[in-house]
């Protein structure tokens, strides 16, 4: 019997991946996984060592819960070729915990004949709690007949699929929008009268204007008294 394979033209976003749940981790497996990957830091296999830098016991390596999100995201995308695959570790994996691996799909697109999907992947343990989140982009032939075609030397059928994803763009009101907004202006009537006092000033005075707040502080008194004594002075000389 063929395997089952998966196409783009029966994925929709927010299709759930089957839940893949792990054996309990334990310090056999934990022993295993060293030789394997070479990796034999001691805090993992070594109880004396982690219990001495403050552990518990020791504790899975993040690789390892890694792998198994890994194997949830192959066994599902049969047929597909992996383009993208991160993870960010959340949590402690401890002997006896169950690993429980979880995806849904979040983002699907196509243009020119190239179909992807994007996966939100995540574990947790027996507890319910997050141990590690992350996500994946997976190319797919857009049906048996694309398959089929590109694998006979042909071109693929081409169909646009415009973006669709889970995620929510942010509203026009958001607070990155209110703050990029200009300040509004100032009313109309405290510029006319700021004008007013501005032109009696220039006719008043030509010595420069020290700003808005110097007038109202410590107004300028009108020179009175010059224009009171040229007419005395012109007598005096007839």
């Amino acid at each position: 019997m063929p395997a089952r394979k998966l196409y783009f033209e029966s994925i929709r976003v927010g299709d759930e991946l089957p839940a893949l749940a792990k054996a309990p981790v334990d310090r056999v497996q934990l022993s295993r996984y060293a030789g394997a990957s070479g990796d034999y830091n001691p805090v993992h296999v070594d109880e004396l060592y982690a219990k001495s830098v403050g552990m518990p016991s020791v504790y899975a390596p993040g690789m390892l819960v890694m792998g198994m999100l890994g194997q949830l995201i192959s066994d599902w995308a049969r047929g597909g070729q992996l383009r993208r695959y991160n993870v960010r570790f959340i949590k402690m994996v401890w002997p006896g915990d169950t690993v429980v691996c979880k995806g849904r799909v979040s983002d699907r697109h196509g243009s020119g004949g190239r179909y992807f999907v994007e996966i939100d992947l995540w574990a947790e343990n027996q507890k319910g709690e997050l141990v590690m989140k992350g996500g994946s982009q997976i190319q797919l032939f857009y049906s048996l007949e694309d398959e089929n075609r590109q694998r006979s030397g042909q071109s693929p059928i081409v169909v646009e699929v415009p973006r669709e994803s889970l995620v929510v763009p942010a509203p026009a009101s958001s607070p990155e929008a209110a703050t990029s907004a200009p300040a509004p202006a100032a009313p109309e009537r405290d510029r006319d009268e700021d004008d007013d006092e501005e032109d009696e000033e220039d006719e008043e005075s030509d010595e420069p204007r020290s700003g808005a707040s110097s007038k109202k502080t410590a107004p300028r008194e009108k020179p009175a008294a010059k224009t009171a004594s040229l007419p005395a002075a012109k007598k005096a000389k007839k």
